[in-house]
């Protein structure tokens, strides 16, 4: 029976799903049929498999040929179909055996001349794979990388077609010549080393002079995972400091280098020298930015967006205000429950998006505004409209918000002397994460922020009388149900910080004037 079968993966956000192929040929008419809900990239995939074989010094099987994708209700999207479908296709013509593909996933894209080009997801769909028991996975040779991080599976890393036809037909892993590389099993992942600092090309936190309060704040942030707002005048170092957040943050854990890996991976930004990402991400998207550029979507292929690429990492969003009202609002949900949900026609994307928010905002649309409020030309109305384009409910959900005054020459000069660089920070914010593990080991949290408000009140209560400020503020309506809850956690992250069991009332104190914020 001219009848072969193959394994290829599809992706639902980061979420892998065996895709079984199956080639039959038969007497009729020449022609490829797909069936299985393809796409429009995977309907051409007929034409690029075609002239793929026929330039691997293969011939075409004149006949009827039947790909079928199963599950049939699951769409299929995009081009890595194409090397699973072309082995099939080859193996049905019993030109490839069919023992030696049990077992095995083929992701890869056809050139016309038979290469094997590279295809984003490669890094989730090895490991979806592992996770359905496949041992074997056949992937292009520039993704043999990011394959290769999924520990316990074999990988085969080739380059053109017509040498994977001729490893196929030697018998696989013990023949060799054909331009095909063999991974027995992938290495996994290593540790980064808990230096409290990361590397790369980030700028130090000492830079920033003559702003100790928002300095503080960042530290805060860092040590926490809480989200934060900078308010001030042009030159104040508002973008400075957000960009310097990721540098004083600890480097990534295997669970989380590997999740924000597969993150990127799906994105199609992934460097082939890097697979692994293990510094926390830093994404700055521009003010002009879609909704589906910041929390992910598209018509075709649903692509991550702006929030699940600094996943684990920092979000800066500059001039915050000239943001479309529904962009900034879209990012609430996320913001709450760590995740972006995708929904469309027949598939449900889910996005890991649990990252630092930071928000830079002028206080005015001139910009002009000084310490002495000297040089605006705005009304009150106009500053208060301006800053009313970042919502209520959006701002009840940031914990810190600071304002950052213009810095005159002489606190210039002598904070020089006394800005803290990065190292420094970065070792007293991991020691705060790693009081904050502690406590917060057997559970599924590992941030301060990321501790619902009912597991706060019911196991991780502050000292006694400590919160009477709190309770002060909500009597008088200040504070939201929801902002108690920052404020308690910002506490703990304060306490941490301190080296302290249990927040006290000035940990109580600071977190509310944090969350408060000034000039708002």
């Amino acid at each position: 029976m001219a009848l072969a079968r193959t394994y290829a993966m599809a992706l639902a956000g980061v979420q892998g799903h065996v895709v079984e192929i199956e080639a039959d040929i038969e007497n009729g008419l020449v022609a490829l049929l797909l069936v299985g809900l393809p796409d429009t990239a995977l309907r051409e995939a007929r034409d690029r498999i075609r002239s793929a074989i026929l330039n691997s010094r293969q011939s075409w099987p004149q006949r009827r040929i039947t790909v079928g994708l199963s599950p049939a209700s699951l769409p299929k999207r995009g081009s890595g179909f194409d090397l699973g479908i072309a082995v099939a296709i080859l193996a049905a013509d019993a030109v490839v055996p069919k023992e030696g593909l049990v077992g095995t996933v083929f992701l890869g894209e056809l050139g016309l001349d038979g290469r094997i080009r590279p295809v984003p997801g490669v890094l989730p769909s090895v490991a979806a794979a592992a996770r359905a028991g496949f041992g074997q996975v056949v992937v292009p040779a520039e993704n043999a990388a990011e394959a290769s991080l999924v520990p316990a599976v074999r990988v085969v890393a080739a380059s053109a077609l017509g040498g994977l036809i001729g490893w196929l037909g030697d018998g696989g892993p013990s023949a060799g010549g054909w331009g095909v590389q063999v991974v027995d099993s992938g290495p996994g992942l290593a540790m980064p080393a808990p230096d409290g600092a990361c590397t790369g090309p980030r700028g130090d936190l000492a830079d920033v002079v003559g702003q100790p309060v928002a300095r503080r704040a960042a530290e805060i942030c860092a040590a926490g995972g809480h989200h934060m707002l900078l308010l001030g005048p042009p030159g104040v170092g508002k973008t400075m400091l957000a960009e310097r957040l990721p540098g004083i943050m600890p480097p990534l854990e295997p669970p989380a280098a590997l999740e924000v890996s597969a993150i990127h991976s799906v994105a199609g930004v992934l460097k082939p020298d890097r697979p692994l990402v293990t510094e926390p991400p830093f994404c700055a998207p521009h003010h002009t930015a879609t909704k589906a550029a910041i929390v992910g979507g598209g018509s075709g292929v649903i692509r991550p967006g702006a929030a699940s690429l600094a996943h684990h990492g920092c979000l800066f969003l500059d001039e915050a205000p000239e943001f479309d009202r529904d962009v900034l609002d879209a990012l609430r949900q996320p913001l709450e429950s760590g995740e972006v949900v995708v929904a469309r026609s027949g598939l449900t994307a889910r996005f890991p998006a649990r990252f630092t928010l930071v928000l830079a905002a002028n206080p005015c649309p001139c910009a002009r505004t000084t310490a002495g409020g000297a040089g605006c030309t705005c009304t009150p109305l106009v500053r208060r409209r301006y800053l009313a384009r970042l919502s209520g409910p959006l701002l009840d959900r940031v914990d810190v918000k600071v304002e950052l005054l213009p810095v005159g020459r002489a606190e210039l000069l002598s904070d020089r002397q006394l800005a803290e660089p990065s190292a420094a920070v970065a070792a007293r914010v991991w020691q705060a994460r790693l009081r904050a593990a502690r406590r917060l080991e057997g559970t599924r949290w590992r941030l301060n922020a990321e501790v619902p408000g009912s597991e706060l009140r019911r196991s991780f209560r502050p000292a006694a009388g400590a919160l009477a400020p709190l309770e002060q503020a909500m009597d008088r309506g200040q504070v939201s149900a929801r902002g108690a809850d920052r404020i308690i956690r910002m506490s703990w992250t304060l306490a941490d910080l301190a080296g302290q069991p249990r927040p006290r009332l000035a940990e109580i104190g600071t977190a509310l004037a944090l969350w408060l914020g000034t000039g708002l």
